[in-house]
């Protein structure tokens, strides 16, 4: 028979060992909740990462748009800068071409006494025609139009009359008057078959032709400037206009 103190041992071991897998659990509980808490936390951290990502991925979508549509605005006008260069350059070329011929015949005409035309003053000539020119540009149709008709009218042999027929017909174009537009047109590739601007002049009458519904006039006149004028610049346009491209 055991003594009492080693009944109180024993009687301790055994608690000890009663306790101890409940002791054990309460140090599992305790870990699980810490890792729930470590787990939710991190969870939390990569969400805000993954809002934040989203966020800065929306807004650079909205620049890149934004972008986008800026660069699309300067191409426009870009093309619409590059279109007034290059026409401005070929008025300016336009005049210093006539004005290069109107000496040529003006020297033609102090070498040949027998000369009947009526003198022009080239001063005057310039002006009026400078002039004209200058309301084209300043998008002043009407009065552009006009003045050109009343050059040819006073300067009924100038060197300038190919151009200023030209430039007549295009004023009453965007006047949008297609049957006066029409005969200037006309009369250039009727008058100067020879001239560098016929091609162009047949172009802007197929156009009046168009505006006028004149489609088999507009047909033939195209077709024109493929047969007469196969190495111009207007063929592109011309073979557009066709269909034959």
């Amino acid at each position: 028979m055991a003594t009492k103190p080693a009944q109180a041992v024993l009687t301790v071991a055994t608690l000890l060992a009663l306790a101890a897998p409940a002791a054990a659990g309460m140090f599992d509980d305790e870990e699980a909740r810490k890792e729930i808490i470590r787990l939710r936390d991190n969870y939390g951290a990569r969400l805000d990462q993954l809002e934040t990502a989203s966020r800065a991925q929306f807004e650079l979508a909205n620049e890149l748009e934004a972008l986008k549509a800026e660069i699309a605005k300067l191409r426009g006008q870009i093309e619409v800068l590059t279109y007034q260069v290059d026409s401005s350059d070929k008025r300016q070329k336009d005049f210093y071409v006539d004005l290069d011929n109107r000496l040529r015949k003006l020297e033609n005409a102090a070498l040949s006494p027998s000369a009947a035309a009526r003198p022009i003053d080239p001063v005057a000539e310039a002006r009026d025609y400078e002039g004209a020119l200058g309301l084209l540009k300043a998008q002043k149709y009407r009065e552009a139009g006009a003045a050109f008709e009343a050059f040819i009218a006073n300067y009924a042999g100038s060197s300038f009359l190919p151009s200023a027929y030209f430039w007549a017909g295009n004023a009453w174009f965007q006047e949008r008057e297609a049957a006066r537009a029409s005969d200037h047109y006309g009369k250039v590739a009727e008058l100067w078959p020879d001239d560098p601007r016929a091609p162009d002049a047949l172009l802007g009458l197929a156009s009046s032709q168009r505006a006028m519904g004149d489609n088999k006039g507009e047909k033939a006149t195209l077709e024109r400037i493929l047969e007469t004028y196969p190495d111009s610049s207007a063929v592109p346009v011309a073979k557009q206009r066709l269909g034959k491209n």
